[in-house]
């Protein structure tokens, strides 16, 4: 009888036992099942909510289908890549062309993104028109100072509604390091005032957007060091700037994370606020001239290559997490590697892979690497 019961006990513990595992395992199911579709949903502009808006640069046909959904899920702010740039909205000096950029803001609208403009001024795409006068011979300086303040007032207060942010001049300090303003003709027909101005217009025609100055290489220090003296000039001479636009096509080589920290620093320190304004990273080293594919250049996605895009990425948003009190914003140039401008910049049909999302628009493991992160970090303070 004694020898029953025990067994008859026996099998109850082990029913017990076997009742609660399951139903601990299929607990634990469902709770992995629950997260993996929390992070589906879940975009960047969600895993960086506390910290600054996700954007990325745009062009007509990117608010259409899969891309557009991309769009709607993994961000918060948009940069039209081209279609607001001088050229394209103003192609003559009485014509403006605003389907595309229209199109674009009515995107944003509907959607609930916001809008950095880009750009009101730049030495390239400006339809000549702005530096001619109808006989082909060079403006003077009223008369440019004249047609970029049209420009601006024509542009600027069409989109006050949904543009937070502008680039207002873009890429004004030479190339060659021993100057430190770009020879244009900007510079050469109204000097230095041509930055002034343009600043004083935008504000102007639009009191509540941010001011941006935006340049390339602006984290190597000889470069970093003239674009400093740019914003100081434009500061002591009471230029209504409210940033700087640091435009972020790195690579796989660099910025080192101490020329990056230092950079951050030093921009801070004028009181401006910092965006990262057109981040990729490339797999190859930075080349300023436009050149045709080398025999025997190779152009595919190594694991290799793979592995340290994902060590650089990881790198530059532990350090953008870090200085969340000063970067208000992040902006990735293109959306996927289906097409980016660095597929044909510098080498032509040379393809590169610079961005968080693959040709088929799914996350890379790059993308999983940017949104690794649990606890909130400290904070660099201007």
């Amino acid at each position: 009888m004694n020898s029953l019961k025990i067994l008859q006990k026996s099998v109850f513990i082990l029913a017990f036992a076997a009742a609660f595992t399951a139903c601990k395992s299929n607990n634990d199911s469902d709770e992995k099942e629950a997260n993996t579709e929390e992070s589906a949903e879940m975009g960047l502009k969600d895993y960086y909510k506390d910290y600054f808006p996700m954007g990325v640069a745009v062009a007509p046909n990117s608010i259409e289908g899969e891309s557009a959904e991309l769009i709607k899920t993994e961000y918060n702010s948009i940069t039209p890549e081209n279609v607001m740039k001088m050229g394209p909205i103003h192609p003559e000096k009485d014509k403006f062309y605003w389907n595309d950029a229209d199109a674009l803001a009515e995107f944003a609208r509907e959607n609930n993104i916001k809008m950095r403009g880009h750009a009101l001024v730049w030495h390239q795409q400006t339809g000549g028109w702005i530096f001619e006068n109808k006989n082909g011979d060079q403006v003077n300086k009223e008369e440019l100072l004249k047609r970029m303040k049209n420009h601006i007032d024509s542009v600027v207060p069409r989109y006050s509604d949904i543009i937070y942010a502008w680039d207002v001049v873009n890429e004004a300090v030479a190339d060659d390091s021993t100057k430190v303003y770009r020879e244009s003709e900007w510079l050469e027909i109204a000097g230095k005032d041509y930055l002034l101005k343009a600043f004083e217009y935008a504000r102007e025609a639009d009191p509540k957007a941010k001011l941006f100055y935006n340049d390339y290489n602006a984290i190597i220090p000889e470069k970093r060091d003239r674009i400093i003296e740019l914003l100081k000039f434009l500061q002591e001479n009471d230029a209504p700037i409210d940033g700087v636009g640091i435009q972020g096509h790195w690579s796989i080589y660099g910025p080192s994370e101490e020329e990056l920290r230092k950079a951050l620093d030093l921009y801070s320190e004028l009181g401006l606020e910092i965006q990262i304004t057109e981040l990729d990273v490339s797999l190859y080293p930075w080349e300023k001239e436009r050149r045709e594919l080398k025999k025997g250049e190779s152009d595919e996605f190594t694991p290799e290559l793979e592995q340290k895009q994902i060590e650089a990425y990881d790198m530059f948003f532990r350090v953008f997490r870090d200085y969340k009190d000063v970067i208000t914003g992040v902006t990735f140039w293109n959306i996927s590697d289906k097409y980016s401008w660095l597929d044909t910049y510098p080498v032509e049909a040379r393809k590169n892979y610079p961005l968080l999302f693959d040709e088929n628009f799914e996350r890379k493991k790059a993308y999983e690497k940017v949104v690794e992160f649990e606890t909130q970090p400290e904070t660099k303070t201007p």
